[in-house]
């Protein structure tokens, strides 16, 4: 019995990278939008208000530096599991 069976192609480590940085980066921002949104920081706000407040180049910089942190942790803790 001869069957022809594909193997299953994983996923490219620089894909996996993109969208692991990719994921920490909206989850960082998610956090900071939600912030926006607390008590301390006043009623009233709109959601552009927030989203101008949120997407500034500092904060575009903090959260890439944050994803590849996260993402070198991750990939560590990967190969030590």
């Amino acid at each position: 019995m001869d069957i022809n069976i594909e193997k299953k192609r994983g996923i490219s480590p620089l894909r996996r990278a993109l969208i692991e940085v990719t994921f920490i980066i909206f989850l960082f921002y998610s956090n900071l939008l939600m912030g926006e949104f607390t008590a301390s920081n006043g009623h009233g706000k709109t959601l552009l208000m927030a989203l101008i407040n949120i997407f500034t180049a500092a904060n575009f910089t903090i959260a890439i530096v944050a994803a590849l942190i996260g993402y070198f942790v991750f990939e560590y803790l990967r190969k030590q599991l």
